[in-house]
């Protein structure tokens, strides 16, 4: 456990003694289901993924436990961080565009009517 002034992780991988790479648990602090879902959604798109899911231990607690299981001896670490790849794509893709159509209203609103 993190100590007075130490920062604590933002990621934690649980793995049981003996288990594979391709079955893992990762657990993120500070989050919700909003990262939640949206990741789960980003990496079962993978098709060597065989499960992906996620619980919030308690509501109080803002921590996620993420369940990533793999196939063809795919370490869950890549579905992981191809997930969290194609979501920063994705949201940067919204933002674009909302700030693209954001100035092109402001713009026809600067114009005068006719």
């Amino acid at each position: 456990m993190a100590g007075e002034g130490e920062k604590k992780p933002v990621l934690e991988m649980v793995q049981a003694d003996g288990a594979d790479e391709g079955c893992v648990t990762f657990v993120l602090h500070d989050e919700d289901h909003t990262l939640g879902n949206s990741l789960r959604y980003m990496i079962m798109k993978t098709v060597d993924v065989d499960f992906c899911g996620y619980t919030i231990t308690h509501p109080s607690e803002s921590k996620i436990n993420f369940r990533i299981q793999t196939r063809g001896g795919i370490p869950a670490t890549e579905p992981l961080r191809r997930g969290l790849n194609d979501l920063t794509d994705v949201c940067q893709h919204v933002l674009n565009t909302f700030q693209a159509r954001v100035n092109e209203f402001k713009e026809r609103q600067e114009q005068p009517m006719e």
